[in-house]
């Protein structure tokens, strides 16, 4: 065996390919659970053994610094899809994003301010200030050397392939992919999109749609049928009593014979908004617009079709041009124009409200009374739905 040349593993082909895709996974891992859930959204903590392995794995993978990584992650969610966003495809290009996404990152990452604004509260120990943090490239040539030393020349590709995959995954595909093209489950005022339902190749972050849901939550999936395979580590390493989950997303439930809105129908509203628009939409725009498209002559046929996105999606931006056109739809119909603007009240009440609970129960409770008395069905039945609308009790 020439050790030089096949390494002291000596694997056959399909093993290379194996030990790549095993090495890539838990680099995948370690940015999911540690440097996303665990970090930037402090929604699970972690054993100090698997926080630091997974610390030392990104020293030692990719020379991601954490306290820069949280920075401009939680930037991100700040100044989303703005021109502050450090990497929205929606003001940069797709193109931009998903082929420098690292080097958009690291832009930001250089900057002191954001540092300084959103990176608190990560690791400062002396082993970060000392190694991690000041030696950050020190760990990455040591991985070239292990890779040839345990693969071979070989090694070298291995690694090349280490040192692209997060900046493809996560600052390419992620950041852009995951704001571009997909499926929402919920209207979410960002472009954020769900790349798949189920989450294994980049650890459950496909499910991103979700995420910008419910940021501080440790699992991504939220319908039965979508799998996040970050949260099925999360929960193993909780059942060894290596991590334990501080938050997760909020569950509602209706209760038909609940008629009465309280604090916590305004609760389960609030924490549950971006569903609350998903559901306004599905069965109240959208019946209304086939309703009016049915009933309208060509030319108004066309207009409603054109006008349907404005009318039932959160994430675009009103150009002037799509603002005649909303306006154009909504003076066809006055029907359409009162479903419309019962939905931006509707946002009101957790835009605009005060965090007195009490005014933003009388504010749903007119909202209900009001919607009632309109006399278009789709709307009363769900102001009727509203009202039993709750927080499930885990």
């Amino acid at each position: 065996m020439n050790i030089l040349l096949d390494g002291v593993l000596n694997l056959s082909a399909w093993g290379y390919v194996g030990a790549t895709l095993l090495v890539t996974h838990i680099t995948i891992a370690s940015v999911t659970i540690f440097l996303h859930r665990s970090q930037a959204h402090n929604s699970l903590t972690l054993h100090p053994v698997i926080s630091h392995f997974f610390r030392f794995w990104l020293w030692l993978t990719t020379s991601i610094v954490t306290k820069e990584w949280v920075a401009v992650h939680r930037k991100h969610h700040v100044k989303c899809e703005t021109d502050d966003d450090p990497h929205s495809p929606q003001t940069r290009g797709i193109k931009k994003v998903l082929l420098q996404g690292y080097e958009l990152y690291r832009a930001e990452a250089d900057k002191t301010e954001t540092l300084d604004k959103y990176g608190n509260g990560t690791p400062n120990d002396w082993i970060e200030r000392n190694l991690y943090s000041r030696f950050s490239w020190l760990g990455i040539s040591l991985l070239l050397f292990i890779n040839i030393a345990l693969f071979g020349l070989i090694g070298i590709t291995i690694f090349a392939i280490q040192m692209i995959w997060i900046p493809f995954w996560a600052a390419g595909v992620i950041n852009g992919v995951g704001h571009y093209l997909g499926y929402r489950n919920f209207e979410t005022p960002d472009a954020s999109r769900n790349i798949s339902p189920w989450g294994i190749l980049i650890g459950g972050e496909e499910l991103h749609n979700n995420h910008h849901s419910y940021a501080n939550s440790a699992k991504l999936s939220n319908k039965w049928w979508e799998f996040d395979i970050g949260w099925f580590y999360i929960r193993s390493l909780e059942i060894l009593k290596l991590a334990r989950v501080k938050k997760i997303a909020p569950r509602a439930m209706v209760i038909s014979d609940k008629h009465i809105i309280d604090i916590e129908t305004v609760r389960a509203v609030i924490r549950n908004r971006f569903h609350i628009l998903k559901l306004y939409a599905r069965r109240v725009t959208k019946p209304m617009l086939k309703q009016q498209r049915r009933n309208s002559e060509l030319a108004y046929r066309k207009l409603l079709r054109r006008a349907s996105k404005l009318l039932t999606r959160e994430d675009i931006v009103l150009d002037s041009d799509k603002r005649r056109r909303l306006d154009a739809a909504l003076n066809y119909s006055q029907t359409l124009e009162t479903v419309y603007h019962f939905k931006q009240q509707l946002k009101e009440i957790w835009i605009k409200s005060s965090n007195d609970q009490v005014k933003r129960v009388q504010r749903l409770q007119a909202w209900c009374a009001e919607a009632e008395k309109s006399g278009i069905e789709v709307l009363q039945e769900f102001a009727l739905y509203l009202r039993g609308y709750t927080l499930q009790l885990r």
